[in-house]
């Protein structure tokens, strides 16, 4: 069982979602071993990048932000790195097919594992186009984990549901990563069709961005991704507030799991 497999096991997981290089680089070596201390469980490094379609605002300004203050993949792979001899969780790359192009399909996922990383969301990715980065990312012992949006066919689910490893990143709602006031009313049910089809351990993320809500998640998933609303509280760094949200969130995943 990967790294990502065992923390599922363990509890409710909580993932968070961090813009390498946002504010700064230095912050971000800060603010993930904090996270760990507060009670996450993985951590998702976002690479950043010119052309986030699958993000809304705060994470779009976050990438750009970094992005002007000169943030490569090369030095979100020495981050990662330097925070694998902070942290034990698992932490993932979240980042588009384009800049692992760039650096090459084979060089990216070897380069990844050296600097600790255990797994891979590549939101533009289909798993109809994955095969080559399945391989490679394989071949290194690194989960590359597929997304499932509401609108996704029987036939996608199933694809998904046999290709994606760690966890399936289930999209909660039909748009972009945000922070919401309210999750959509068929959650439960979309989750439902997913679970019924697989026994990949399941993460829902987009939107989600209170304790409440977390623990909506967390009763009928594996694990509860928050980025957004993080990466808000993060700019008014230094502050409390981030860790005791994430503390209040790990609260809530706990109190949803069943007693015993």
């Amino acid at each position: 069982m990967s790294r990502i497999g065992s923390a599922l096991a363990r509890r409710k997981a909580l993932i968070a979602y961090l813009t390498v290089g946002y504010p700064s680089l230095d912050a971000t070596l800060e603010i993930v071993p904090a996270l760990a201390d507060w009670g996450c469980d993985m951590v998702e490094l976002g690479i950043p990048f010119s052309d986030p379609l699958a993000d809304g605002a705060t994470i779009q300004k976050s990438s750009h932000l970094a992005l002007q203050s000169g943030v490569t993949p090369e030095q979100c792979l020495d981050v990662a790195s330097k925070l694998r001899h902070r942290v034990d969780i698992p932490l993932l790359f979240m980042t588009y097919y384009n800049p692992v192009f760039s650096l090459g399909v084979d060089a990216f996922c070897r380069a990844s594992v050296r600097a600790g990383i255990d797994g891979l969301i590549i939101p533009d990715l289909p798993p109809e186009e994955g095969s080559e980065i399945e391989r490679q990312a394989s071949s290194v012992g690194i989960d590359l984990v597929y997304l499932l949006a509401p609108t996704s066919s029987d036939e996608r689910i199933e694809l998904v549901a046999e290709r994606s490893r760690g966890f399936i990143y289930v999209v909660s709602l039909v748009g972009v990563t945000g922070a919401r006031a309210t999750l959509p009313d068929g959650l439960e049910a979309f989750v439902a069709s997913v679970r019924k089809r697989t026994s990949t351990p399941l993460a829902v993320g987009f939107g989600v961005s209170t304790p409440e809500q977390a623990a909506r998640v967390a009763s009928i998933a594996d694990g509860v991704i928050v980025g957004s609303r993080l990466i808000q509280l993060i700019e008014c760094l230094p502050s409390p507030e981030p860790g005791k949200f994430v503390r209040d969130l790990r609260r809530a995943l706990d109190a949803s799991e069943p007693p015993g």
